[in-house]
C-alpha cells in the first residue's frame, strides 16, 4: 500500500528591524516512484525587510547637521566682527541664530516622524521663536539683557537637545549631540551669570556657537557610518 507522507520544513529567520515582514513560500514536490512514498516539501521562510526608518532618518539628519555646522561657523565669524557694539546688524544676527534653529528643528521633526515622536522638537521650535522675539526686544536694552535671553534660550534648547539625543541613541551618532546639549545648558547658565558683571561682553556667547558646530560635524560623520551600517 502506498502512503502519502507530508513533510514540512519551516526555516524561520527573524531580523527585528522596523517591524516590516515579508513571507516567501517555496513549494517543491518530489516525484513519487514505485516503492517510494510521495513526498511533498513546503519550505516557509520568514524574514524581515528593513523599512527605511532609521536609515532614512540618519541620512536626513546627516545632511541637516552638515548645514548646521556650516551656518554656525559662518555666523560666529561674522558676529566676531560686530560684537563690540550692539548695533542693528549685531541684533539682526543674534535674532537670526534662533530663527535658523527654528527651521532646523522643523526639518528635523519631519525627518524623525518614522523613528519617534517629534513633540520635543516642536517644543524647541516654540522656545526658539520666543528667544528670537526676546532678543529683538533685548537688543534695545543693552548687552546684559541680551545675555540673559541668550542664556535662557541656551539652557532650554540644550536640555531639549540632550533629551532628544538620549532617545535617539539606537540610531547611532548621538553622543556628540548629548554632550553638546549638556554643554549648552552649562554655557547658558554662565551667560546669565555674566550678565551681571561690570562690563559684560558678547564674545563668550558668540564663541559658544563654535563648539556646537564642531559637535554637529562629528555627529554628521558618525551618522553617515550608521546609515551605511543599517
Amino acid at each position: 500500500m502506498e502512503r502519502s507522507v507530508l513533510t514540512r520544513r519551516r526555516h524561520r529567520h527573524y531580523r527585528w528591524q522596523d517591524r516590516t515582514f515579508s513571507r516567501v513560500v517555496f513549494p517543491t514536490t518530489a516525484p513519487a516512484g514505485r516503492g517510494f512514498p510521495s513526498v511533498t516539501t513546503e519550505r516557509t521562510t520568514m524574514t524581515t525587510v528593513a523599512a527605511p526608518g532609521f536609515s532614512t532618518t540618519a541620512s536626513a539628519l546627516r545632511r541637516l547637521y552638515f548645514v548646521r555646522f556650516a551656518f554656525a561657523i559662518v555666523w560666529a565669524l561674522v558676529m566676531f566682527t560686530t560684537a563690540k557694539h550692539l548695533g542693528p546688524l549685531t541684533v539682526t544676527l543674534l535674532v537670526l541664530y534662533p530663527l535658523f534653529d527654528v527651521a532646523a528643528a522643523v526639518i528635523d521633526a519631519r525627518a524623525s516622524r518614522a523613528t519617534g515622536s517629534p513633540t520635543l522638537l516642536y517644543v524647541n521650535v516654540a522656545v526658539s521663536l520666543l528667544a528670537a522675539i526676546g532678543l529683538a526686544f533685548a537688543g534695545a536694552s543693552g548687552i546684559p539683557a541680551v545675555l540673559r535671553v541668550w542664556g535662557a534660550w541656551a539652557v532650554v534648547a540644550g536640555l531639549i537637545q540632550l533629551i532628544v539625543g538620549v532617545t535617539r541613541r539606537g540610531m547611532g551618532g548621538q553622543w556628540p549631540m548629548i554632550i553638546s546639549g549638556g554643554i549648552s545648558v552649562l554655557a547658558g547658565l554662565s551667560f546669565i551669570a555674566t550678565a551681571s558683571a561690570d562690563n559684560p561682553a558678547l564674545t563668550n556667547a558668540i564663541g559658544y556657537a563654535i563648539p556646537g558646530a564642531i559637535f554637529f560635524l562629528i555627529s554628521a560623520i558618525r551618522l553617515g557610518r550608521a546609515a551605511k551600517a543599517n
